[in-house]
């Protein structure tokens, strides 16, 4: 899973799941839970971050990664 930054979906991130594709979701508390599917992403305007600046949007590899630096 990685997460990133879209020039054209401001207040939201972008992420790609092996399994699920491209999706993006509301960068806010709990915004994992309303993810969407994302069509149509240039990547022109996509900018991968690390995956813990999703952790309070609830983006589960920012847990995961949380979780071993514990």
């Amino acid at each position: 899973m990685k997460l990133y930054r879209s020039a054209v979906h401001p207040g939201c991130w972008v992420a790609y799941v092996p399994e699920n594709g491209w999706l993006v979701f509301p960068a806010r508390n709990h915004g994992w839970e309303e993810r969407r599917p994302a069509r149509g992403l240039d990547p022109v305007h996509l900018r991968q971050v690390p995956p813990g600046f999703g952790a309070e949007a609830g983006f589960p590899q920012a847990k995961a990664r949380l979780a071993k630096v514990a």
